[in-house]
């Protein structure tokens, strides 16, 4: 069997490296894919001193934690592919190894240190110790094994450069390393490392010790052993100077000459990785630069130094410390410290190619490890400066070894490893010392004989050097010196190479090369390759012999670019490019062109995207358009049919081709034509005539007569590709000489050549496109591929459903857009402030309460306002309210707002946001940012809060900003949320959002599939984002959709958000939709109801508010006015009141309303004028203009009051008042009043009915608004028909095209693009448009910081908002100040509310607990009742009983054979063959008859015996088991050879071999193994066997235990039988009859009741996760405070015992189905099912604890009940005395059980053993007794016996114990305290009563059964709030 070598078989791991031993290692095979895809096996071996030895056959293979190996110990994994063939058995078609090691990392803070390690002698030992920085793990010791590395894991150590671990120590700070093997390390001259790894902590430290100097007084002594053993040379003895330094520092290395050599020898220096230093042939090297030391180590570095002279050669090693260079972090330093080295190596002439290369590589790998990029130009300089001067040292000293050549090249791999760091120049410097390297090499390598190794290890840095530039050049000059280097590589490798050996291959990065000399006809036999998947392959045809002579050997020289070398050659040229040239010994080039017979070559894809493929159905649809990109393409088209049809092809080109005119037709499968290249049809520029654009196929079946139609698919791939090569005199890219071969694939491109040159290939994109001219072929396969149409008609269905429910909630959120005019607002007040107030987004933000606000400000504080609409309901979640509320007079700036409420309804908690309120008569806006609950229950548990106004400081604040903005966006930006949560004020309607999203929907739909599986290009460079890869294609079709989609939806989004609404024609309508706020209620009334409603109270009253109001305006006290006490108020008394008031304000002398004032009122007014202006300037000089706007308001407002007062008297008359006189006076005060306020404001504001327009603050900015109508921007109203028709075309377009599109891919295709579709819409839906919304928010709130005073827009306010009264209107409505919400609650109310909210709270919870846990309960009874069934009982008996028959309490041997004989094989095959007993049991497998026995002379005979009994065997114990094997009839085996049959009646099987377990007797706990025999199958088998058992004296007196095992299964009730009858002795030779029968269901899935106990079990464990997460949260609060309650650890035991009885019920099923499949495929075998049955019951024993737990925890539940509760306090307070009298219990217990036990246990059977002596004790003090056995046997005694006991135990101890336990309960009645939760529990009650309807007595006190409100503080009667009316 022979293993194919040119397969490459590569082992992958996951995870690729282990540190320790918390993961299973998967072991994965790659590279299969050039194998055989079909009857492959896999066999996994492990090699080495594996923990775990199991082989598998699957392509995968799991190392299990246990299995993985010690740290540093290797484990290697083997896997064979073979493939089983019909002529030979199986064929091994390729193999591959992995090592395993487990390599922790290092200990941070322990080292190892070494007390004589300065100078050691090999005659002693070594002591090291272990050093920690805190306390010193617990570590296991090792040493490195120096010996020579041997065996099958030799390969493994080497190559981590490891060795075995010996010596292996445990639990020591201290390890000693024994002279011996310091003796091997100085004779092997290799370093000993010590290893120091954590036995429980992952981790290790390490230490090397030197190499042993030899001891010259053992030369001296034996003198002789050196000169006979030539060989056995002594290593020199060398040294480095200094012993420590960094990369950048150089050291000399000496050594002395040793015995052999004196003279005349070669020293080389390497590292003991491999890495060259120097080769000299003087014993002193000096300016050696060595690379860094192992950082694992100490940067410790071994240098080891050979030593030749002739044939002669010897090794040591030398060790130096060499570190970074501290100034490898700045650039600048780092360059001055290598030119300063330079120029010392100058200086000193030691300055070489050599040397220069060390250091370079040292400063590259420097430069290569950083990746800061303020440092990037520094690096790209110091780069270019070091290549400039390599060039210059090497031109003045070239290299003259492979050595110095590949240190040198090494240096330049490592400069040019970074592209971004590779100036244009420093490419050139490169290209050019690549080309001197390698012409250096050729000439070397051209003067050596052999040595071919070194040759490649020279070239390979070289090849990378080329790799890496190549990666970032486009430069001809680089180009053509890459190119040269490589040639001369070739030429290097070739140079001595044997014929017809192996080729010599170099891969490294971008570049492949491949050379070997071969004779022809070697060369016609294989591929040329370097077995890469991205590289070029070629494959020669038989070549002329004018061209190469068949005796002369050909060097072939083979180059592979993944990358373009012609860049500099604007071309399409894209995959790999290949050369292969052949040449002669001397390296001339040998001609090939023009051959008969052409080359095959195969150009890898590098980047391969989707394949365009597309399915035909020959029943509806045979035409396939096809875009040509190019005319000089050759096209491919390769045909997949789904059954062996033929069928015609025609092309055309730009119209449909049939019959007679056509570009090129062909018959499909073409005759004369490979297998794989039957349906392939290569069409060439020729083919096609060149044209270029949309060609047709058209594919027609050729059928028989007759036959219509054909059921047959064709899947069609095209493919447009190039075959090139580079014409090298031209320098160009041609096409002559090449084409397009047939096995072309999108992954790879065949060309066929006649000529050698360097050869390439293009590829073309070609989009999808459907032929639409179709559209009724393409629906007829409708019934083939429904995907995409019915997904299109799906969302067309949804979008109607969504419209419906979106129009309903527009007409819902137009009743929200409404200005609500508080009801309680004054008539008299008539300064307007619009309150906007938010509630939260939370849940439970609403409420049910009656919320009441007050408003504060500088100038006042305005009345309680009770917050209410009676037309739609506030405070809803996420909602925005708006009030009209009004004050007498402004309040000034408003400082805060106070809100509160009654906490009333049915959830009064409230979440505010924010509220602004603006005053609409100058406009200006007060933001308060609450965002706080108002509750009893949540967050600062107050319903009673003042909330300061916001700075511009908190309103700029990023937290207020980046919320509000992504709540807006959210709400209203975001298209497909918005739907949703669409604000209502906004013009952008729900269903205008649902139709904008839809036509989106379908336009991203279409833009998808247009674009889905286009194969992305391969020239270009690929960005690599992590696990993300993103081609400049993939970003570019992106671009190209949003191009397509995204301005039409941004165009109708625009369109919709910004058309106004369209304006009403009728003014009287208050309803309006958009921004337009509506206004409720209207406050004013008939005039015959204010008639009637207006009394000479009310006018007083007003009056009465008029004054209170203007003395808070004016900031002044009222004036002393003595009114006598009882007496009500005088009308008049009021007027002179409010008339001192303005009096005081304008410091006016005399009475206004004297009759001089009659007689000339136009003077008096003019002085009251000037006196008031005077005054108000003079007095105050400081008073701004401002102040003097707030006075004329004032004015102005008292005016309106005044007006309103002089209406309603009015109204009343003289008739209606007390007196005339007092009526008289009344009008002329009012009067008087107004006409001094009329002369102070101009005339034409107070004049008629332009009262309230003129000049007011109203009427500016009731002109800005109409101003704001007139002038604001946004589309006419007619523009949403625009949108709407966009919807509608965009929708019904791209609907169009995806069915079309879809039905044009075929089925597997549109479903995979359309589950790509749905996840990709989900994810931008969820993911990416919230994170954009987010990062806008985020951005907004940082950089912006710009407040959004209008979120929505703000509702325009009404006319009859603006000016709501006509001058002649009275309104007469007043409120009612007594309701309770007007007044804020009190502390007491509130805390009360608390506690009642707290106790409702338990009260639920308690109720939800219990509901929960009988959940549970029921749940917990189905799962457990589920996996039991009461047939099993009836089973068990009925087989019990049937196999008991002819069983007696004594039997003997013989006694056994008859049963057996009789019952037992009669029951076993009854009389339907397979069924045992009566035909409804069937016998699984066969039965078994296995015997345990006792080994011969086990026990000692008594010495006076021994003569008269021979043999002796003692009762059976697991030590005395026999378990020997032997002959038949128990004779020992002749010659010891007792494995003749290993599985006859006379071998011992172990219970592992047998699958059995050790199982209890009524004797004693018998194993699982034994001797064994099947009985079976039929009845006369088991007869014949049981006969030769008993002619062969089977059973004998050794015999312990007979076991009879089977299994049975009873179709009628699904259960399986585990029977085991057994038959033991005491060794006394008298046989007992015991049974176990076990019944378990392995079944599950029969009856309709399984699927309901199935879901009980997820819902059980549903419940589980449920009380693991309280739990969580429970351990989480209290710590280790919760193990302290013993309800916790009951919780805890049930979570713990469901999880382990899940896992149970697992291992019971997968060990269910085990020996089932055993039984499947053995079925003439025993089948044990007793490890089954185990598991089973173990499940039944966990069920039931878990009953038993769950069921007491119902005592928790009950706690509250007062009795129970009793209980409980009563055993806790007798705890201590029953404790007591539990230990007197106990002993008198054991006193009489271990009496009883002695008297009677050898006679009477219920007193045997100590246990059932106790046992019988307690069945005593219980009654359960045969007094009659004891009195029998011994009547004294046992009288005694029992009589003292019921005496003492009974009558004494156990009344003593009940008294204690009735005292302590008599105590606990008397000082029993009422537990704090009774009060919960009657409440809980009286819900449950009020839930079900019944009556209830409530407790004393308050009822909590309903929520209290706030009452009034006031001891009036409170008034309905439905009263506005006062007076």
């Amino acid at each position: 069997m022979s293993v194919d070598s040119s397969v490459d078989l590569k082992i992958m791991t996951a995870p690729d490296t282990l540190v320790d031993y918390a993961h299973s290692v998967t072991l994965s095979v790659n590279g299969t894919e050039s194998l055989p895809s079909k009857g492959l096996t896999f066999e996994w071996k492990c090699k080495g001193n594996c923990k775990c030895r199991n082989q598998t056959n699957d392509e995968t293979h799991v190392i299990e934690k246990d299995c993985l190996p010690n740290p540093f110990e290797f484990f290697k994994y083997t896997v064979t592919v073979r493939r089983t063939t019909w002529f030979r058995k199986r064929v091994d078609l390729a193999s591959a190894s992995k090592c395993i090691t487990v390599a922790p990392e290092e200990f941070p803070d322990v080292t190892i240190s070494c007390e004589n390690c300065s100078s050691i002698n090999v005659n002693d030992h070594i002591k090291l110790r272990l050093s920690c920085v805190t306390t010193c793990p617990d570590v296991v010791w090792y040493i490195e094994d120096p010996k020579p590395l041997t065996g099958v894991l030799r390969k493994c150590y080497s190559k981590k450069g490891r060795r075995p671990l010996i010596e292996k120590q445990e639990g020591s700070t201290e390890y000693i390393v024994h002279s011996q093997h310091l003796k091997v390390s100085r004779d092997t001259l290799h370093n000993i490392s010590v290893i120091a790894y954590g036995k429980r902590e992952p981790g290790f430290t390490k230490y090397t010790l030197p190499i042993p100097s030899p001891v010259p007084t053992e030369q001296a002594a034996n003198p002789r052993e050196t000169t006979d053993a030539p060989t056995d040379l002594s290593p020199p003895s060398c040294s480095i100077s200094p012993t420590s330094g960094t990369v950048l520092d150089a050291f000399d290395m000496t050594c002395k000459p040793s015995s052999f050599c004196s003279a005349g020898c070669f020293y080389c220096f390497k590292t003991d990785t491999g890495k060259h230093l120097r080769c000299s042939n003087s014993n002193e090297v000096k300016s050696v630069f060595l690379p860094l030391g192992d950082k694992n180590n100490n940067y410790s570095l071994s240098v080891v130094v050979t030593v030749k002279k002739g044939h002669e050669k010897a090794t040591t090693t030398v060790t130096a410390q060499v570190r970074k260079n501290n100034l490898s972090t700045s650039v600048e330093a780092l360059q001055s410290t290598v030119e300063d080295t330079v120029t010392e190596l100058e200086q000193q002439g030691l300055l070489s190619g050599e040397a220069l290369g060390q250091i370079f590589t040292s400063v590259s790998d420097m430069l290569n490890t950083e990746a800061s990029q303020d440092q990037k130009d520094a690096r790209t300089k110091l780069r270019e400066k070091m290549l400039t001067k390599m060039t210059t040292v090497l031109g003045d000293s070239p290299t003259n070894t492979t050595q110095e050549v590949q240190v040198t090249a090494r240096a330049v791999a490592g400069l040019t490893l970074l592209s971004d760091e590779l100036s244009p120049a420093a490419q050139e410097e490169a290209g050019s010392l690549l080309v001197g390297l390698s012409s250096s090499l050729k000439a070397i390598s051209a003067d050596q004989d052999g040595g071919d190794d070194e040759v490649v290890q020279a070239a390979t840095p070289i090849v990378e050097a080329a790799s890496n530039i190549l990666n970032v050049s486009s430069n001809k000059n680089v180009s053509d010196f890459l190119l040269t280097g490589i040639n001369n590589v070739q030429s290097a490798l070739l140079n001595n190479k044997k014929m017809n050996g192996d080729p010599a291959i170099i891969d490294s990065g971008q570049i492949s090369v491949y050379v070997n000399r071969v004779s022809p006809e070697t060369m016609q036999m294989q591929d040329i390759n370097v077995q890469k998947n991205s590289s070029s392959r070629f494959s020669f045809p038989r070549l002329p012999e004018d061209v190469v002579s068949p005796e002369e050997p050909v060097d072939v020289r083979m180059m592979s670019f993944e990358k373009n070398p012609y860049a500099w050659k604007e071309e399409n040229i894209t995959g790999t490019v290949g050369s292969v040239s052949l040449t002669r010994v001397n390296g001339t080039v040998i001609p090939v062109e023009n051959l008969p017979d052409e080359i095959e070559i195969f150009l890898p894809r590098l980047d391969v995207g989707q394949e365009n493929s597309t399915v035909l159905d020959l029943a509806n649809f045979s035409t396939l358009i096809i875009d040509v990109p190019s005319p000089d393409v050759t096209l491919v088209l390769k045909m997949e049919p789904s059954e062996d049809i033929s069928f015609m092809l025609f092309l055309g080109c730009k119209d449909y081709p049939n019959d007679e005119n056509y570009v090129a037709k062909t018959q499909m499968p073409q005759e004369s034509s490979k297998e794989e290249e039957k349906y392939t049809w290569v069409l060439s520029p020729k083919d096609r005539t060149g044209d270029v654009g949309v060609h047709y196929l058209v594919m027609k079946p050729i059928v028989e007569p007759g036959v219509k139609s054909i059921n047959a698919t064709v899947t069609v791939i095209s493919i447009a590709a190039q075959c090139k090569y580079w014409n090298e005199t031209e320098s160009f890219w041609s096409e002559d000489g090449c084409r397009v071969g047939p096995l072309t694939t999108p992954l790879v491109t065949q060309c066929l050549c006649n000529h050698l040159t360097f050869f390439g290939s293009s590829f073309f994109v070609m989009p999808n496109l459907v032929d639409v001219s179709r559209t009724a072929e393409l629906f007829a396969t409708f019934t083939n591929n429904p995907v995409v149409v019915c997904f299109v008609g799906a969302i067309f269905s949804v979008y109607m459903l969504v419209a419906v429910w979106a129009r309903r909630k527009d007409i819902q959120d137009t009743a929200k857009v409404k200005i609500t005019v508080l009801e309680d607002n004054d008539p008299l007040a008539e300064y307007r402030y619009m309150l906007n107030i938010s509630t939260g987004h939370r849940h439970g933000a609403s409420t049910s309460s009656q919320v009441t606000v007050t408003l504060l400000g500088t100038e006042g504080e305005s009345d309680p306002h009770h917050l209410t609409d009676p037309e739609k309901p506030v405070f809803e979640r996420g909602g925005v309210d708006m009030f009209l509320l009004t004050t007498h007079f402004s309040l000034g700036d408003l400082q805060s707002i106070r809100l509160w409420h009654d906490n009333s309804g049915e959830h009064p908690a409230w979440y505010v946001n924010k509220v602004m309120v603006q005053d609409l008569e100058t406009g200006q806006k007060w933001h308060f940012l609450c965002n706080s609950w108002l509750a009893v229950d949540v967050g600062e548990c107050t319903l009673d809060k003042v909330f300061p106004v916001a700075t511009e400081m908190d309103l700029k604040r990023f937290s207020n900003l980046f919320f509000m903005k992504t709540a807006k966006d959210f709400r209203d930006g975001h298209i497909w949320f918005s739907v949703i949560s669409r604000p209502p004020c906004s013009t952008f309607t729900r269903v205008q959002r649902v139709s904008c999203c839809f036509s989106l929907l379908l336009c991203t739909m279409l833009t998808s599939i247009m674009f889905w599986g286009i194969p992305t290009d391969p020239s270009e460079q690929t960005m690599d984002l992590g696990h993300i890869e993103l081609t400049w294609q993939q970003v570019m079709i992106g671009v190209q959709s949003s191009i397509i989609m995204f301005p039409i939806n941004l165009l109708i989004v625009s369109i919709f958000r910004n058309t106004r609404p369209r304006e009403k024609t009728s003014k009287t309508d208050t309803s309006k939709q958009g921004k337009t706020g509506r206004v409720s209620p209207s406050q004013t009334s008939s005039p015959q109801k204010e008639l009637k409603d207006i009394t000479a109270e009310t006018v007083i009253k007003d009056i009465k508010r008029i004054a209170q109001s203007l003395s808070k305006a004016m900031k002044s006290p009222l004036p002393h006015r003595e009114l006598h006490p009882g007496q009500p108020a005088d009308i008049n008394t009021l007027l002179s009141l409010v008339e001192d008031i303005i009096r005081q304000q304008n410091r006016a002398a005399g009475d206004f309303y004297t009759d001089a004032s009659k007689g000339d009122c136009s003077m008096i007014l003019s002085l009251g004028s000037v006196s008031l202006q005077e005054n108000s300037v003079w007095e105050s000089p400081e008073k701004t203009s401002g102040e003097v706007q707030k006075k004329s308001n004032n004015s102005r407002y008292l005016y309106r009051q005044l007006r309103h007062v002089e209406r309603e008297l009015g109204l009343l008359g003289p008739s209606r008042f007390p007196s005339p006189d007092s009526y008289n006076r009344a009008m002329q005060q009012v009067q008087g009043m107004k006409g001094l306020l009329e002369y102070h404001l101009p005339s034409s504001s107070l004049d008629g009915d332009q009262l309230n327009r003129s000049l007011s603050p109203e009427e500016s900015i009731n002109n800005g608004h109409s101003t704001k109508r007139c002038c604001q921007g946004g589309l006419p109203w007619w523009f949403v028909f625009v949108g709407w028709i966009l919807v509608i075309a965009t929708s019904g377009v791209s609907g169009y095209f995806t069915m079309m599109y879809g039905l044009t891919y075929g089925k597997d295709r549109s479903i995979s693009w359309l589950i790509s579709m749905v996840v990709s819409f989900f994810e931008s839906l969820f993911i990416t448009q919230p994170l954009k919304v987010l990062g806008f928010a985020a951005f907004f709130a940082l950089v912006l910081k710009k407040v959004d005073q209008e979120e929505y827009g703000e509702p325009q306010i009404d006319e009859s908002l603006r000016n709501p009264d006509d001058p002649d209107a009275v309104r007469a409505a007043r409120r009612d100040s007594t309701c309770s919400f007007y007044q804020p609650p009190p502390p007491a109310d509130i805390e009360r509310m608390r506690n009642n909210m707290i106790k409702e709270q338990k009260v639920f919870a308690l109720m939800g607990e219990i509901l929960t846990y009988m959940g549970f309960m029921w749940m917990l009874l189905l799962v457990a009742y589920g996996q039991r069934d009461p047939n099993a009982y009836f089973l068990t008996q009925h087989i019990r009983q049937s196999f008991s028959k002819g069983i007696s309490d004594s039997m003997t041997i013989q006694d056994v054979f008859n049963w057996a004989n009789t019952t037992l094989v009669s029951n076993l095959f009854g009389e339907h063959p397979g069924f045992i007993t009566d035909g409804n049991s069937k016998l699984v497998g066969n039965a078994r008859l296995r015997q345990v026995r006792v080994k011969k002379n086990s026990c000692h005979i008594a010495r006076s015996m021994q003569q008269s009994v021979l043999d002796c065997h003692a009762p059976y114990s697991w030590e005395l088991e026999d378990m020997d094997s032997y002959g038949p009839g128990w004779s020992r085996s002749v010659g010891g050879n007792t494995s003749v049959n290993p599985h006859g009646p006379w071998t011992y099987q172990s219970q592992g071999k047998l699958r059995a377990s050790p199982i209890w007797g009524s004797v004693i706990l018998y194993r699982g193994g034994g001797y064994v025999v099947d009985l079976g199958p039929d009845l006369p088998n088991s007869s014949r066997t049981l006969q030769y058992l008993y002619d062969s004296t089977w059973f004998d007196v050794h015999t312990q235990a007979i076991f009879v095992e089977f299994t049975v299964y009873n179709a009628n009730v699904n259960l399986f039988c585990i029977v085991t009858l057994m038959m033991e002795t005491t060794a006394i030779g008298a046989f007992q009859f015991r049974s176990e029968l076990q019944s378990v269901r392995l079944y599950q899935a029969t009856g309709g009741l399984h699927i309901f106990v199935m879901a009980s079990e997820a819902i059980y464990f549903l419940f589980i996760i449920y009380y693991m997460v309280i739990q969580g949260k429970l351990m989480k609060q209290q710590k280790w405070a919760y193990f302290k309650s013993k309800w916790n650890l009951l919780e805890l035991a049930i979570i713990i015992l469901s999880w382990s009885a899940l896992s149970v019920f697992i291992k019971r099923t997968l060990l269910g189905k085990r020996d089932m499949d055993y039984y499947q495929n053995n079925k003439n075998q025993y089948a044990s099912f007793h490890e089954t049955a185990r598991a089973d019951a173990v499940l039944g024993y966990l069920i039931a604890f878990l009953v038993l737990l769950a069921t007491v925890k119902l005592w928790h539940l009950l706690r509250l009940n007062p009795k129970l509760h009793m209980i409980t306090s009563t055993l806790q307070r007798a705890w201590t005395d029953i404790s007591g009298f539990l230990v007197v219990m106990t002993i008198m217990f054991l006193a009489y059980s271990i009496a009883s036990n002695l008297m009677y246990g050898w006679k009477l059977y219920s007193y045997r053993t100590l246990l059932d002596a106790a046992q019988t004790m307690v069945s005593l003090q219980l009654g359960i007794f045969n007094y009659e056995e004891v009195l029998n046997y011994n009547p004294v005694l046992g009288a005694f016996l029992i009589g003292s006991c019921i005496v003492f135990m009974t009558f004494v101890v156990l009344n003593l114990f009940i008294s204690v336990i009735l005292v302590a309960f008599s105590q606990e009645q008397i000082h029993h305290k009422p537990s704090e939760e009774d009060e919960i529990v009657d409440l809980m009650l009286m819900k449950l009563c009020s839930l079900f309807g019944l009556k209830c007595t409530k407790p004393e006190g308050d009822s909590l059964a309903d929520r209290p409100a706030v009452p009034s503080t006031s001891t009036t009667s409170t008034i309905s709030s439905g009263d506005i009316h006062e007076g």
